[in-house]
């Protein structure tokens, strides 16, 4: 009677305990991460008041079991559901990780290590990434400073906003290609102040430039010459381009060019020598003011044309302009005409534009402006040599306009800007051209400038300021800077153990190694070695299952009942024998 007493005392326990089990699994229905717990029950022991015994073939009797008194219930395990993945809940936060697989993140408070599912991390006030619930830091593996690449070693604290990871370094230019349509009728290839490309780089420090090249056609209307006009700093300053040099040194050419007088927008009086609109209305240049003798006046000295003040820049600028070399006054006074009949045993003369002006001034007309309309001669245009520039000639196939090289030759297809001898900081640019064409594109030409090859390599960059930080589904942290680069910072190492629910609970969604888990090496497995992988801007849930639970407290509730009735007959019959002595 005893015994059935005391088994129902166990049989309440054991139930007891099982309820706080479904409790705590209640408790923690929105742990992140949390892994639920299921116990079940092992009779305690029995009493044996006869052993089994064997069949007697001397007798004839047969054997008979034994017989055994059951003396309650106890606790026969608790088991962690660890392999169970808990529904993934979206937070959109970066830091925010979730593991999809049966391996852990590695965290550390500095003395040890523990494991755990929760990846609800932060970066600190050192830069490290860490666990928002307890500071411990997450750890993980460096990167090698010369492959750039993950070093698989000893865990450490995963550092991912380092001072040295917040700018990413400048970068010089080295490469560069111009591509597009250079088409042949396009106004602004055939004028005299040519087709514009500018093309952006970068000296080693990171500072921006921009260089301004002009195409402009040459004799062969298939042939075009390519010259640096200017470099200008972000600053807007220009660069001295003394010791610069593009294409081959000593590559300084010469071309013929034909100057024109555009008599539909300007009228020249020969008369007077001065320069209008069409109209005659206003007066834009005078050619004798200009000079003082044979010498021309300073530049910006103001003479007086007729009842129109202006200085001498802006007198010769305006008969640049007439004659279509808008923009390129000095190379306009710098054309000239060779003599076309010298005395005999004389060398042919070169009379500069600048001198034929000179001459005009003077009353020189045999030797003056040969171009300019007057009352003798119909004559709009001359032929001129001396334009000078160093720089290259892009030639095209006249039977499929394709690109054919450069200066002649079909097997040089890029050209050198030689900025190196602007200074230390500078690196010289090797620029391509072997995608241009000069298909026809109705007057519209497209050719433009790109830094870097056609690949993107050798563009150069500006210094970069750190303006995001992603994760891999690998579990590799990258920094984003302003400049579009990107920089690996290391890589979130995770733990796998032979038997995950061999883990022991170390509270704050922690786990700790033990005995029947297996042990961490210290180094950890990458997360998709074992084919899982890191969602980043999730949680894991928990695993807990209510309706299991709910079902689990019912069955629960009416064992530990079913206990208690035990308990109370028991007594009831105890009651009965005492009562035998009256």
């Amino acid at each position: 009677m005893m015994r059935a007493l005391f088994s129902g005392v166990a049989g309440l326990r054991a139930h007891q305990t099982k309820m706080d089990v479904i409790g705590n699994n209640i408790a923690n229905v929105n742990t992140t991460a949390y892994k639920s717990s299921s116990m079940v029950f092992s009779d305690l022991m029995s009493q044996t008041t006869q052993r089994a015994s064997g069949a007697n073939a001397t007798t004839g009797t047969g054997g008979t079991n034994a017989r055994q008194i059951g003396l309650g219930v106890k606790t026969g395990a608790i088991s962690i559901n660890v392999e169970g993945q808990g529904a993934s809940q979206s937070t959109g936060y970066g830091f925010d990780m979730m593991i999809n697989g049966n391996n852990f993140f590695v965290v550390s408070n500095g003395s040890e290590n523990f494991f755990t599912r929760d990846g609800s991390f932060y970066v600190d006030g050192s830069g490290n990434l860490a666990m928002a619930s307890t500071g411990y830091n997450v750890m993980g593996w460096g990167v090698d400073e010369e492959t750039q690449t993950i070093r698989q070693d000893t865990v450490t604290p995963l550092r991912v906003m380092s001072e040295a990871n917040l700018t990413y370094p400048p970068e010089s230019t080295t490469k560069a290609f111009m591509s597009g349509i250079l088409d042949e009728n396009d106004t602004n290839v055939t004028s005299a102040s040519g087709k514009a490309v500018t093309l952006n780089f970068f000296d080693k420090l990171g500072y921006g430039y921009t260089a301004k090249f002009i195409f402009k056609q040459s004799d062969d209307p298939h042939s075009y010459s390519l010259e640096l006009e200017k470099i200008t700093g972000s600053d807007g300053k220009e660069l001295d381009l003394s010791g610069l040099t593009f294409g081959t040194e000593g590559n300084s050419q010469e071309k013929k060019t034909t100057v024109s007088f555009n008599s539909e927008s300007f009228r020249w009086d020969p008369n007077t020598k001065r320069l209008t609109n069409a109209d005659g209305t206003q007066i834009l240049a005078g050619v004798t003011e200009m000079f003082e003798g044979d010498t021309l006046k300073d530049l910006d000295a103001e003479i007086t044309v007729g009842d129109a003040t202006m200085t001498v820049r802006d007198s010769l600028d305006a008969i640049a302009k007439a004659h279509g070399f808008e923009g390129s006054t000095e190379e306009f006074l710098n054309l000239y005409v060779t003599e076309a009949n010298p005395e005999e045993g004389a060398e042919p003369r070169k009379i500069s534009v600048e001198e034929m002006l000179q001459n005009l001034a003077q009353g020189e007309e045999e030797n003056a402006f040969p171009m300019l309309p007057d009352a003798e001669t119909e004559a709009t245009s001359f032929e001129a040599d001396g334009r000078f520039y160093d720089g290259v000639n892009i030639a095209f196939n006249d039977e499929n306009g394709k690109f054919a090289g450069i200066g002649g030759s079909a097997q040089q297809t890029t050209a050198v800007l030689g900025l190196g001898g602007l200074g230390v900081n500078f690196t010289d640019i090797e620029i391509d051209f072997s995608t241009m064409t000069m298909f026809n594109n109705n007057g519209t030409s497209t050719v433009g400038a790109t830094s870097g090859d056609l690949k993107g390599i050798g563009s150069g960059r500006a210094l970069g300021k750190m303006i995001g930080i992603s994760t891999q589904d690998n579990g590799m942290i990258y920094a984003n800077y302003d400049n579009g680069m990107t920089k690996l910072l290391g890589q979130i190492a995770t733990a796998s153990f032979p038997n995950v629910s061999g883990l022991e609970k170390a509270g704050d969604n922690l786990f700790k190694a033990t005995l029947n888990s297996g042990d961490f090496d210290g180094i950890g497995v990458d997360v998709t070695a074992g084919g899982g992988y890191i969602s980043t801007g999730q949680l894991e849930m928990s695993n807990v299952d209510l309706a299991q639970e709910f079902t689990e407290m019912i069955t629960t509730q009416r064992g530990f009942q079913a206990n208690s009735r035990i308990i109370t007959v028991s007594d009831t019959l105890l009651e009965e024998l005492t009562n035998l002595k009256r």
